[in-house]
């Protein structure tokens, strides 16, 4: 793909800072199970906590392509930094796509200097990969809805300071998903205590529960009914934000056993002159490149106007997929030392696999896909 002269500025200043400013401490991050506020205050100062808000609220409004530049490589440096960037991209995107201009100007000049955080609660305890099974409500009561439910997964659940909700306005209705903006600091709104996981362990991730909350009428952003259409159209381009994630951390993966493999000597010779590490080194370098060109095919027809939902679906499903692979070859060319935090491809390892999961699951991508071709 040919960037443009402001794409590989882009590129080059954002590869700079993960390198610089993003990786030195991401091992500590990790451990302490705690979000890098300081990295998100430089990421406001570099104007990319308004990567996906319209210039006429002081936001960058990039096209596609400069977005999942960004994704992949802030996801580089940090995939948590880098999932906390896109979801806040999420929000504000729903907010400037769907919200009347009052409520856009009230909320997306501050969202662009990034603060308030922005949260996206679509998922539940029982109701993951299946949103029409959700069973939060929002009750129309005079010129204001009352909202009651329980959300799960919910990344910067803690830090944000709104959140674009989905509920039902008839709970035995699945065709009445509504989409809402509701200010974290409503009465009612409680987090829970953080989720305890496996990997991207620097993520702020928990539940939210709404009893009661009561927000404006004009807060809510979709026509009733219309909310769960709105996800999945903003979710195209959150896949393709994952994608390019995931690519950025294989890359990383790849990055850091080149130069191990380099390094390590084995029978009085570096292990990169060994054939098997050799195949292994570019199996995964082929992984890598495919994703990304799949990712950039997304973002390019997306940018294009035309219909991606199977190019985003192909992008996410490949890019995570090979992640968690590139991540796992990586991990056994460091052997014994891939298996400890003295390195970092463990981390890389942990946190790969939440990309086959988040934002659609591999078999939801290759359902889209099926469809695609066969509905």
């Amino acid at each position: 793909m040919d960037f443009s002269p402001e794409q590989r500025a882009i590129k080059e200043t954002v590869r700079e800072f993960a390198a610089e400013e993003i990786r030195p401490g991401t091992r500590e991050a990790d451990r302490d199970e705690v979000f890098p506020e300081g990295v998100w205050d430089a990421l406001a100062e570099m104007d990319l906590t308004g990567l996906t808000t319209p210039a006429e609220y002081g936001g960058f409004d990039a096209d596609s392509r400069t977005y999942a530049i960004v994704n992949e490589e802030l996801a580089y440096g940090s995939l948590a930094v880098a999932t906390a960037l896109s979801v806040h991209c999420l929000a504000t995107s729903c907010i400037a796509e769907f919200a009347d201009e009052a409520v856009r100007e009230e909320w997306l000049p501050e969202m662009v200097d990034g603060r308030p955080v922005g949260a996206f609660a679509l998922s539940e305890p029982q109701a993951g990969s299946n949103p029409r099974a959700m069973t939060t409500v929002a009750r129309e009561d005079g010129n204001e809805y009352v909202l009651d439910g329980e959300k799960q997964w919910i990344t910067n659940g803690a830090r944000s300071g709104v959140v674009v909700v989905f509920a039902k306005t008839d709970r035995d209705d699945a065709d009445s998903i509504t989409q809402f903006l509701v200010p974290k600091d409503s009465e009612g709104l409680t987090v829970g205590d953080p989720e305890d996981k496996l990997g991207l362990r620097a993520s702020d991730t928990t539940p939210l529960t709404f009893d009661g909350v009561r927000i404006p009428e004009r807060y809510r952003l979709t026509e009733v009914g219309e909310g769960l259409a709105a996800a999945l159209s903003i979710l195209n381009g959150g896949r393709v934000a994952i994608a390019a994630q995931a690519v950025g951390l294989a890359q990383s993966a790849l990055d850091e056993s080149l130069a191990y493999a380099s390094e390590r000597e084995q029978f009085d010779r570096p292990i990169a002159d060994i054939q098997t590490i050799r195949h292994k080194l570019a199996e995964m370098a082929t992984t890598v490149q495919a994703g990304r060109l799949l990712t950039w095919d997304a973002a390019g027809r997306m940018d294009r106007g035309e219909d991606a939902r199977q190019a985003a679906s192909m992008a996410k499903y490949f890019a995570s997929e090979g992640a968690v692979d590139v991540a796992n070859e990586a991990v056994q060319i460091h052997g014994g030392y891939g298996y400890t935090t003295e390195y970092p491809v463990e981390r890389l390892y942990r946190d790969a696999k939440v990309t086959t999961i988040y934002e659609g699951t591999t078999e939801i991508q290759k359902n889209v896909i099926a469809r695609s071709l066969l509905d």
